[in-house]
């Protein structure tokens, strides 16, 4: 029997599977690099890791990995780290540490002193070796400034040097915690370790409000109250004036840290103007909400124990403090938050207001000055509003 003539559909899909199967062998490791790096900014992570890794296999075709196959080294260390793979994350990251042992290839190349922080978050140790991964990182940025700072003093260089005084900053500003926490148990050593870091990146970096806020939580620890207070108004001072866009401005999570040190350092008023940005960037941070009732909570707790205030501004306070802790309670269930004490403080901080304002209105009822409380704080001026009802 004669063979049957493959229809013309047939032929196309043959064709298309042909030219489809000799495209991929020729992509380029670029190409995959940048498809991934897409993939990656869409939160597509599954395909972003696809990608980096064909890269990966076309720049490291054998066991042995080389100075070339950086950048796809890096790339899939940072996505498994968004996957929540850190065991593999971590191993792409030793991978590019033994390869670029001292950062002297460049952050183009996917060198540079990078892959040493990755490593010193990622430390399943913590503690000291955390510190060395640091502080490799921070000698890598240490000789970039130097070579920096001798080269013209043309725009792209200054950009160039700013940026690296700002990451060498925050190294050194993780240094200083990790000894305010996980090896704060020689205090002799911590101090001086503490000090010693938090000097060197304030001489690197006096204007960056990271530094500035991580000096103050040492100063509190060390109970110099004052001197915290002075860099955590230096701090919120660089950034508060500014668009929300503004490169300037803190992170989310920076300035949810820098909320709880100015309520620490009992500077209410300044916490919670920080506070109220962050609700009206994201009305759905459980954390944000939280802190601004225990803050409001706590000027309420002033008012009374200095009786600078009538009891009817301390009592609008301390709605407004019920009404954000609510907010969070009721964020907290519906997201499936996962913060125990949070929660806990924060129910029990709203049973003591029920017991000195009352119960609060039925789901429904409208409380007229509740409400106008409400609508106060998210004025500008509301405070000035609210006192002089």
């Amino acid at each position: 029997m004669a063979k049957t003539k493959p229809s013309q559909r047939s032929k196309k899909n043959q064709k298309s599977k042909a030219t489809n199967g000799a495209s991929k062998p020729n992509e380029s490791h670029e190409v995959l690099l940048a498809q991934s790096q897409a993939f990656l900014q869409q939160s597509e992570l599954e395909q972003a890791l696809v990608k980096a890794q064909k890269a990966l296999a076309l720049l490291q075709p054998s066991e042995v990995p080389t100075i070339v196959s950086l950048p796809a080294l890096m790339l899939c260390g940072e996505i498994c780290v968004e996957t929540g793979d850190i065991d593999t994350a971590r191993d792409y990251f030793n991978v590019a540490a033994a390869v670029d042992p001292d950062g002297a290839v460049s952050e183009e190349a996917g060198g540079g002193a990078e892959k040493f922080f990755w490593l010193a978050q990622l430390s399943e140790e913590g503690g000291q070796e955390s510190v060395g991964y640091f502080e490799q990182g921070a000698d890598v940025l240490r000789k970039q400034i130097g070579d920096l700072e001798g080269r013209n003093r043309a725009p792209e260089i200054q950009t160039s040097l700013s940026d690296k005084r700002r990451k060498l900053a925050n190294a050194l500003c993780a240094i200083a915690e990790i000894y305010m926490t996980d090896l704060s148990w020689d205090d002799a050593e911590a101090e001086e370790q503490c000090s010693r870091a938090t000097t060197e990146a304030l001489l690197v970096a006096p204007e960056v409000p990271e530094t500035l806020q991580t000096i103050a939580s040492v100063r509190i620890s060390q109970n110099k109250r004052d001197e915290a207070r002075g860099y955590l108004g230096k701090s919120l001072n660089l950034w508060k004036d500014l668009d929300l866009g503004d490169t300037r401005v803190p992170d989310f999570p920076t300035r949810i840290s820098l909320a709880r040190l100015l309520m620490e350092a009992e500077m209410e008023d300044e916490a919670m103007e920080v506070l109220e940005r962050l609700v009206s960037e994201d009305d759905s941070s459980v954390e944000a909400w939280y802190l601004g009732g225990w803050c409001q909570h706590l000027m309420a707790e002033k008012q009374a124990q200095e009786q600078t205030s009538e009891s009817n501004e301390a009592q609008n306070v301390l709605r407004r403090s019920r009404r954000w802790l609510s907010q969070c309670l009721k964020l907290y269930q519906i997201l499936d938050y996962e913060d125990d004490r949070l929660r806990e403080h924060a129910e029990e901080l709203v049973m003591g207001l029920n017991k000195v304002l009352g119960e609060p209105p039925a789901e429904g009822e409208e409380d007229d000055e509740d409400d106008e409380d409400w609508e106060d704080e998210e004025e500008p001026g509301g405070d000035e509003v609210m006192n002089g009802t």
